[in-house]
């Protein structure tokens, strides 16, 4: 069973997907959130794109802004 954020937020993200997330906010780019975490920037293409439809965000700047003022992220 994979690891989410309570349904009570509204998200259903997985800690992995909030794990790129939070690098994403951090500044990272693509390759370098995949060289972090060991995995290929395909996986994190497809993890950036999950979180933005689950917040229904513009792009990855938009999601970040979401998380915070959801409380999934802090700054």
């Amino acid at each position: 069973m994979l690891n989410t954020v309570p349904s009570g937020l509204g998200l259903g993200a997985t800690s992995r997907e909030l794990e790129v997330l939070r690098l994403v906010r951090d500044g990272n780019r693509n390759k370098q959130i995949a060289d972090q975490l060991a995995i290929s920037e395909s996986t994190v293409n497809f993890h950036i794109k999950n979180i933005m439809d689950k917040l229904q965000a513009n792009d990855r700047t938009h999601a970040v802004t979401i998380a915070v003022r959801r409380g999934l992220l802090e700054i």
